[in-house]
């Protein structure tokens, strides 16, 4: 056991000893993100490193202080990456943080979310014990999947201290396209290309500074071998006249689209509104919306700047499409609070989520509010 790791342990059992909350927190890149931040702040960054790495086999194991930005360059010299692109605000985050969040970038739509590439863990639990669960191999997943179930929580089921993930292979080929396409228009065509045998990897349509419901910037990435590539650019820019961008400027504005660095998610730009991220199935309608959209994952999410106050708007529109809002990030400078960040849960999922906590943090030591405002 390593010096980082047991001073962990050594912090949460006095925690628990004097029922002190603790605040787990990496570099802090996602306190924007979720509810209340309580508590004494746990930081991990001390406990980080690649423990093992097994390009042949596809698998990567770090702590979870580890740096994103040390893990990816480890990946990239073996032609390596993570496929679902995980965000990294500020040009920071930790392998811990990513996993809490469980949020993905641009390709999630065509390669899959975060748990989808989870193998194994270690977490120190509420009565400061160091479990594992899964391993290194997707046939190690047996039982109860606590892997998938922890990718997401924010911290309020224990301290993450080390995670295995299958890694992909980079694609030889890869090529981007931009249309002049309205908002549904867009979500017709998409649905059309993503019906076909097609290396879509990622999409996002962008309004721009035009009119709510004016035509907007449809930008598709292809990704794959490079016949395939060549192909779908062929036969999509025969279904729909289209312009080929060249890499190099591509390559930094879907990074740029990734790390939330583009000229939309700029706050400064929008003092009184809050950034709502709206879940919907892929062949969810356009929403009728009066402020300017930006569309990513095929049509299965939607980014809009609006005031608080228009919460229950949002929800009653994601709703009806069987989809949901979350609120993203709160507005900077809006005196309207909203209850809860996320969706609330319905009473039988809301048990389950009580009886979990309980049973992982007794003393409700960690990130208390942070997730729902009752764990």
């Amino acid at each position: 056991m390593t010096d980082t790791l047991q001073a962990l342990i050594d912090a949460v059992r006095d925690a628990i000893a004097a029922k002190r909350p603790l605040r787990i927190r990496g570099h802090g890149s996602k306190d924007f993100y979720g509810g209340s931040l309580q508590g004494t702040v746990l930081d991990t960054t001390a406990h980080s490193g690649i423990v093992s790495y097994e390009p042949t086999e596809l698998v990567i194991t770090a702590r979870a202080g580890t740096p994103l930005a040390e893990l990816e360059a480890a990946l990239a010299e073996k032609g390596q990456c993570l496929a679902f692109e995980p965000p990294r605000f500020g040009g920071r985050g930790t392998v811990g943080g990513m996993v809490a969040a469980g949020l993905s970038g641009p390709s999630r739509a065509s390669v899959g979310g975060v748990r989808d590439y989870v193998l194994g863990m270690q977490l120190i639990n509420g009565r400061a014990e160091h479990l594992t669960f899964g391993g290194q191999v997707m046939k190690n997943v047996a039982g109860y999947d606590v892997t998938r179930l922890t990718v997401g929580s924010l911290g309020i089921l224990g301290v993450l201290t080390e995670v295995s993930l299958k890694v992909m292979p980079v694609m030889p080929a890869e090529a981007t396209l931009v249309f002049e396409i309205d908002h549904g228009q867009a979500l017709d065509q998409l649905n059309a290309w993503g019906a076909q045998p097609l290396p879509l990897n990622a999409s996002r349509w962008a309004q721009g500074d035009a009119p709510p419901g004016e035509s907007g910037q449809l930008y598709v990435r292809l990704r794959g071998a490079a016949a395939a590539v060549n192909a779908a650019i062929s036969k999509m820019t025969q279904d729909l006249p289209g312009e080929l961008v060249d890499n190099a400027q591509a390559g930094p504005d879907w990074s740029a689209w990734r790390d939330q660095t583009l000229a939309f998610f700029n706050a400064a730009d929008h003092p009184d509104e809050a950034l709502w991220r709206l879940s919907l199935p892929q062949t969810g309608p356009a929403l009728n919306l009066p402020w300017p959209q930006l569309m990513e994952w095929h049509g299965g999410l939607r980014w809009v700047w609006a005031p608080e106050s228009e919460l229950q708007r949002l929800r009653d529109l994601t709703q009806a499409a069987e989809g949901f809002t979350t609120l993203f990030r709160a507005a900077s400078a809006s005196t309207i609070r909203v209850t809860g960040h996320f969706e609330p849960l319905e009473k039988p999922n809301n048990q389950i989520h009580v009886r979990l906590k309980a049973e992982f943090d007794p003393a409700h030591i960690f990130n208390p509010g942070r997730l729902v405002s009752s764990l």
